[in-house]
């Protein structure tokens, strides 16, 4: 693991707050000491651990107060700042399923941030058990031509019948969902108009209604994602998130608010992939001494080094600022965009330097690449953050003092 930094010392470049390096070290001894160990039985391809050794994580999780870190403190969370979460965030990946599983799951998913909005019914019946680890949850917002642009191309479509509603339509490339108790999904309730866009409702959806099913797709890396087909499936009434027509809204805060911490995970696992070419490098010999004096590994190091730093400045400062409460979502693309893109040159160069040794899969890092990959497309594509960081720079810039 990466050697800790005292107190006093930048976090890469980052002053961070005494109380965060306190946690960033706490967290650090944590995967060390009790992650690593149970991750190295694992097959290389793992996607978790055993139920045993995930109840003893989140236990040692829940003494340190690691746990329900996104829930109002009224339903037994301890939140966090988002500055704290996105040291959290970094921390926990670096690990072999950090990609996905951050610390084997020790510090718990809980429920999609979306369903605090929801009616006291819902929190009760769908919230809680998720927190109580009793539940699992789905978030399908991506169709199969509609994953970059969802508000206009959501063609998913929900129809009022009665005491319930009908969707038609399929969902793709959602995590999680076949093992799931339950979804969130985003579905067409009334179509746009020339001067306004489709409106979009916010679903909450079991496996066991009648008319959906899941389809298992196979991917780049070990976890699976699902196809949703939903043929006339039914959903009560009640299981509306929020107010019909306004589930656009519902999905774009938590998109934000996923972003900044999804993009910190990337560099920590990229962090740790220069770390470990590092310190290869200086004991790697070769002609004339150790690799670590050619100058095509040192420009390597250096590459990696600058843009992670300038990735954790974006991040940290985008957190810093969601504390603050200013708005979040141009600062989330930037983020999300340099952070994964980042992410995945890192540890390319990282393979690059262990040579051979970075292909094998005694080593995490051809694992890694292949998830850092998929990262530039969770979350939203790099083309479409690209689009919606142009429009806004567009937007607010008159064109300088020599053009204006």
């Amino acid at each position: 693991m990466a050697v800790e930094l005292n107190a006093q010392s930048n976090h890469y470049g980052f002053r961070l707050p005494d109380e965060l390096v306190l946690l960033r070290d706490q967290i650090r001894r944590f995967m060390r000491e009790e992650v690593k160990p149970i991750e190295d039985k694992l097959p290389h391809d793992a996607t978790g651990c055993s139920s045993e050794d995930r109840k003893k994580l989140r236990a040692l999780a829940e003494e340190m107060g690691l746990t329900r870190l996104t829930v109002p403190e009224e339903y037994g969370g301890n939140p966090v700042s988002a500055l704290a979460r996105v040291v959290i965030a970094e921390e926990s990946a670096k690990c072999r399923l950090g990609g996905y599983n951050p610390a084997l799951g020790a510090f718990g998913g809980g429920p999609p941030n979306i369903i605090w909005g929801g009616t006291q019914d819902q929190i009760e019946r769908y919230g809680i058990p998720c927190i109580e680890g009793k539940k699992h949850a789905f978030v399908a917002i991506t169709e199969p031509t509609g994953g970059s642009d969802p508000r206009n191309n959501i063609s998913t479509r929900a129809t009022r019948s009665g005491d319930h509603w009908v969707l038609n339509g399929r969902k793709m490339w959602i995590t999680g969902a076949g093992h799931a108790d339950f979804g969130i999904i985003f579905a067409r309730t009334k179509d746009g108009t020339e001067n306004a866009p489709p409106e979009i409702t916010a679903f909450i959806v079991e496996p066991d209604f009648p008319g959906i099913n899941f389809n298992e797709i196979k991917v780049i890396r070990a976890l699976s994602p699902y196809e949703i087909v939903l043929d006339n499936c039914e959903v009560p009434l009640e299981n509306v998130l929020g107010n019909v027509g306004q589930g656009f809204g519902v999905a774009q805060n938590w998109l934000v608010d996923a972003r900044i911490p999804y993009a910190a995970g990337c560099i920590g696992i990229a962090q740790e992939a220069l770390d470990m070419a590092c310190g290869w490098v200086k004991q790697r010999p070769t002609r004339g001494g150790m690799l670590a004096d050619k100058q095509a590994i040192q420009w390597m190091i250096a590459d990696s080094e600058v843009e992670l730093r300038a990735a954790r400045m974006l991040i940290y400062d985008a957190a810093s600022k969601v504390d603050e409460g200013l708005p979040g979502k141009v600062d989330a693309s930037i983020c999300k965009l340099y952070g994964t893109e980042t992410a995945g040159r890192g540890v390319d160069r990282a393979m690059q330097m262990f040579g051979g040794m970075g292909m094998a899969q005694e080593m995490p890092l051809e694992r890694w690449y292949r998830e850092m990959r998929v990262k530039r497309i969770g979350e939203g594509p790099s083309e479409v953050h690209r689009m919606v960081i142009s429009r806004d720079k567009l937007r607010n810039t008159d064109g300088g003092i020599y053009f204006g």
